[in-house]
């Protein structure tokens, strides 16, 4: 990656232009265009008129973000204190405790504590969230999964501030406040909650050609995960690793999970809601108190300078990535979670997660929205918590020898002990800095004009986005497709509609062709201006796929059996011992939550009653009935839809003999297929659970 001319970034010039078209509603609510010179200028709170609102100052057009950005810091400043007490963003979250343990040195790279002993234990806290919702809000909303994990390490608190997706909707902090607003509720009539199927956001998308990259991730199903458990975690932004000779390695962090990836698809998620609006939550707390500890492998892309300038993609552009094909990840440690919050509110909603808490060793990059969040985060937390002394709440505190002068403010519980509470005094007392142990900045050399600028090397805004695209599977570019549809279902404005379907053309006609078809609009619109052409000779990359890279077992995951009296026993007791063996879980669901009585007399204990236990909660079904009690179960509307809802999920089906009118009831008599199982004996159940691993059985969808 070359530097660059300074030249202003075209693609940022060309989404800018889009607003000098402005709507205006007349008396009667019709739409009219606004001309460029009717628009009030943008000011700063005091009235100083703004000259560039989407770009930060830095210096150069690749350098840091410059402290005296006035309006930046207004912006940003006014945004992070806009909730009380609830976060900005990331509002409903679920976390738990756990370690990470060190593979092997990494001296050679980076002088991090952390990193220098192969078999190192480090205490760690993981929040889980969703970005858009209230605290109240839903699990399963289709959103950016929040995965922030703070390291207590000998040498202060780590914070890895990430998500679920590497990359972001945005280039530069100061868009950050907007992006936010778009996808909240709309301030005059305060919905939808948790949604981002509405005007504003995709107004501001179709506005904002930088976010289409995310905007493929976003409608993919990395947005409706299964579990916690079940998806990858990413720092996001490019960090430096700093060794003792002051030598700096580029890295991405990437947490991969143990059990590999899964997601639900959308009519599951809605029904999901419905039935357990905290089913991410109630999944992480059994995984936990069952002992069955979630997992994770840290992995770390490390590459020098140049690799970064050789690379198609600028390294400091938050809406890019590195594919793992173009430079492979390499494992450096595990992170286990094996012991949940004793309180949830002393713990998961008052931990204080910041980017720029980072140990000696790990420094940051030129990453403009890196640079912003290091700015802003510190805010967020103070007036949120209500003190600079936030620190002192166990959750936040570090778990390592600590030394300062601060004293007193709100909430105070430590202040220095004795007559030193300053430095340098003639007394030697307290604490002095350490050049040789203390944290050092990497001594970069930056130069040029203090300028309001976006490189030009960020100005590639589809390329990737269609990499992203052509690496799916056929179901997964199904679901993209249906979740554009969908979203956009519910933009009342047809401009907006028809931007959006104009950026699609750029990264694939056929998904454009697709969703404009399902959206009604007659005419499709050209191509959307781009600063560069959409590059068609990226490879396909099977990394970024959930299905291509499938775990091949049940492990981790849940069948729902539904039994009644007269079940057989055999079937049964294979069944559940295969599900052991496998590491796998399973619930019991009959007619009456007291359970039923098997054929050999023995008690079943139930955990869910059919109208309380729909399908959707688990990965896959087995239906366990006798012949005696199809007659009630027939009439049961619950069980036709558990069924129903199964087959239209995808989700293996075992069945016994007597549970096949059920299909038919059901509807889906004639749509047998190699997903549902008969299950005669206790060998069928046993191989039934080994054909489990495939997940699901996505040839069924079109018929479904």
């Amino acid at each position: 990656m070359a530097k660059t001319s300074g030249r202003s970034d075209k693609a940022s010039t060309a989404s800018i232009s889009i607003h000098d078209q402005k709507l205006r509603k007349g008396n009667g609510g019709e739409l009219h265009q606004v001309a460029a010179g009717d628009t009030p200028i943008l000011t700063t709170a005091q009235g100083g008129p703004v000259s560039d609102d989407q770009n930060s100052l830095r210096i150069g057009d690749r350098g840091p973000t410059v402290m005296e950005d006035f309006h930046f810091r207004e912006k940003i400043f006014h945004f992070d204190h806009e909730r009380i007490p609830e976060r900005v963003v990331h509002a409903r979250g679920y976390g738990a405790h756990g370690y990470f343990e060190t593979y092997d040195s990494l001296a050679d790279y980076t002088r991090a504590d952390i990193f220098q002993r192969a078999g190192e234990k480090t205490p760690a806290f993981v929040r889980f969230s969703t970005v858009a919702g209230s605290k109240g809000s839903v699990d399963l909303a289709r959103d950016v999964r929040g995965f922030a994990v703070k390291l207590y390490t000998k040498e202060g608190n780590w914070d890895i501030v990430g998500n679920n997706i590497p990359v972001f909707f945005i280039q530069d902090a100061i868009k950050f406040p907007d992006i936010i607003h778009s996808v909240k509720p709309e301030p005059d009539s305060g919905f939808p909650q948790a949604q981002s199927a509405h005007d504003n956001f995709w107004d501001f998308i179709s506005l904002t050609p930088e976010s289409m990259h995310m905007i493929m991730w976003v409608m993919s199903d990395r947005a409706i995960p299964r579990s916690f458990r079940f998806m990858e975690g990413f720092g996001v932004h490019t960090f430096r690793m700093v060794n003792a000779k002051d030598e700096s390695t580029f890295v991405k962090f990437h947490w991969k999970p143990k059990l590999g990836l899964q997601s639900v698809v959308w009519n599951e998620a809605v029904k999901i809601n419905g039935a357990d609006p905290d089913f991410h939550r109630r999944d992480l707390w059994d995984a936990v108190k069952s002992g069955n500890f979630p997992e994770w492998e840290l992995q770390v892309q490390l590459f020098d300078q140049d690799f970064a300038d050789s690379f198609d993609f600028d390294i400091l552009d938050a809406t890019k990535l590195i594919p793992e094909e173009v430079l492979r990840p390499i494992p450096v440690g595990r992170l286990v979670l094996d012991r949940m919050p004793d309180n949830f509110f002393a713990e998961t909603e008052q931990v204080a997660f910041m980017t720029q808490n980072v140990p000696p060793g790990i420094d940051f990059s030129n990453d403009p929205l890196l640079q912003g969040r290091n700015f802003s985060y510190l805010d967020t937390q103070i007036k949120r918590l209500g003190s600079t002394n936030f620190t002192h709440l166990p959750i936040n505190a570090p778990k390592c020898p600590f030394n300062h002068f601060q004293q007193d403010g709100h909430m105070a519980m430590r202040n220095p002990v004795g007559r030193v509470n300053y430095q340098p005094n003639s007394w030697g007392e307290g604490p002095r800095e350490s050049p040789e142990r203390g944290f050092r900045s990497f001594a970069d050399v930056e130069e040029g004009p203090k300028q309001r600028i976006r490189a030009e090397s960020f100005a590639d805004h589809y390329s990737q986005a269609r990499q992203f695209f052509i690496s799916q599977t056929p179901p997964e570019q199904h679901h993209i497709a249906a979740a554009l549809t969908f979203e956009l279902s519910k933009v009342k404005t047809p401009v907006i509609r028809e931007r959006i379907v104009s950026h699609l053309l750029n990264i694939d006609k056929g998904l454009a062709n697709e969703v404009g078809i399902a959206l009604g609009i007659r005419a499709m619109p050209k191509p959307a201006d781009a600063a560069v052409a959409t590059r068609q000779d990226l490879d396909a990359a099977p990394s970024l796929s959930i299905l291509a890279k499938g775990p091949e077992r049940f492990e981790g995951r849940k069948l729902g059996i539904v039994v009644t009296d007269g079940t057989d026993a055999a079937i049964l007791k294979a069944l559940t011992a295969a599900l052991v063996k496998e590491r796998a879980n399973f619930e019991i669901i009959a007619p009456k939550v007291g359970g039923a009585k098997a054929s050999d007399g023995s008690l079943i204990e139930a955990d869910q009653m059919i109208g309380g236990g729909p399908s959707v909660l688990y990965d896959a079904v087995a239906l366990l009935p006798s012949e005696n009690a199809m007659a009630d179960l027939l009439k049961d509307p619950a069980m036709r839809d558990f069924v129903a809802d199964a087959y239209a999920h995808c989700k293996f089906i075992g069945y016994v003999g007597p549970a096949k009118p059920i299909f038919e009831k059901a509807g889906i008599a004639d749509g047998l297929d190699e997903g549902i199982i008969e299950l005669s004996g206790a060998k069928d159940a046993v191989q039934f659970v080994k054909t489990l691993g495939s997940l699901r059985v996505w040839s069924r969808e079109s018929k479904a």
